[in-house]
């Protein structure tokens, strides 16, 4: 199945229980199927790593055990192959894609911006989303050695500019409030297909 250019593509990006899925999944909800998909970059890696080392896929792709008992040697796995082709996970994760609007949920590095900055220059904008440490500890966070201070948790912490910067605490505007401009913005350009 071909890829199609996208009209706007949105990489969101945060901390371990930010929210991220919870927005991105929001967006889909919103835009709907027709007009928006969520790409996971993580999905691929997983699939790839998976296969590679004879692991339980769904366990993977899950939020329990399973997937942390593996999660530091997933990410050094994955570096190594971002080692060798920055774009690999990205390409993988974009094959197929044909709606207007596409909501990357999990860029985590540098790289992964970059990528969609260069395929995608007019349409690519970055979407951070924020969460206090004690709001992502009460979601289940705990700090984890070789995983919270890897570059998969840290590489988009300082240094890039963001188009959007979105609050997920209790205390901060609502997620839909925030997310209004970002909305109108997606229905803008699914509408100039």
């Amino acid at each position: 199945v071909a890829t199609s250019q996208p009209r706007l593509v949105l990489v969101f990006s945060g901390k371990r229980k930010s929210g991220k899925d919870y927005v991105t999944d929001l967006i889909h909800e919103r835009l709907g199927p027709e007009v928006c998909c969520v790409l996971r970059l993580s999905g691929p890696l997983k699939q790839q790593y998976a296969q590679e080392h004879a692991l339980d896929l769904d366990q993977l792709l899950g939020p329990g055990p399973y997937k942390e008992r593996y999660r530091a040697d997933m990410i050094r796995w994955g570096e190594s192959r971002r080692r060798q082709d920055p774009g690999f996970f990205c390409c993988l994760a974009t094959r197929g894609a044909r709606q207007p609007v596409w909501v990357v949920s999990d860029a985590r590095r540098s790289s992964d911006l970059q990528w969609f900055r260069s395929e995608f220059p007019r349409q690519t904008q970055t979407v951070r989303v924020r969460s206090s440490e004690n709001t992502r500890r009460q979601r289940g966070w705990s700090f984890t050695a070789g995983v919270d201070d890897a570059e998969s948790e840290c590489g988009l912490d300082s240094g890039v500019d963001f188009d959007w910067i979105l609050t997920n605490e209790a205390d901060a505007p609502s997620l839909e409030e925030q997310l209004r401009p970002i909305l109108r913005l997606a229905v803008q350009a699914a509408d100039n297909q």
